[in-house]
């Protein structure tokens, strides 16, 4: 009976150029980043292997280790976002909102009215002291 089932694929390059495509880094920024010429990085998206120097800077570019170039499966990143993203019906765990509920612009603007009225009292508090000072030095002459 013959197995069906597609091997893993081995070219590196490709994995290479798929994770940069999915990561939304453009060739020219990973040949700025590595000193060489974008011609250069589509080379090396072509080539079924790298070199594991290469490899390793490739990945510190792209923020990852080598390890998830070399393990990279497109069908398990599809598979992820199928089945994780808010609206997935196999995902039924519990749902968290992480989102500001609160304007920060608004909480700026309260500090500053807060201070501003701090600053008044303060103002008032010197004026006060100005007054009675004076009016002691009026009494002694």
């Amino acid at each position: 009976m013959e197995s069906h089932t597609k091997p893993p694929e081995k070219h590196l390059g490709r994995k290479i150029g798929r994770m940069r495509e999915i990561l939304g880094i453009k060739q020219d920024v990973v040949a700025d980043k590595l000193g060489i010429s974008q011609s250069k990085v589509s080379y090396i998206e072509q080539s079924e292997e790298v070199d594991d120097t290469m490899l390793e800077e490739i990945a510190g570019v792209l923020g990852v280790k080598p390890e998830a170039i070399k393990n990279f499966e497109e069908e398990s990143v599809v598979y992820n976002i199928q089945n994780n993203y808010d609206g997935a019906t196999n995902n039924q765990g519990p749902y968290y909102q992480y989102q500001c509920t609160f304007n920060p612009v608004d909480k700026l603007m309260e500090a500053i009215d807060k201070n501003e009225k701090l600053y008044e009292e303060l103002l008032k508090s010197e004026r006060e002291k100005v007054a009675l000072l004076e009016k002691l030095l009026d009494k002694n002459q």
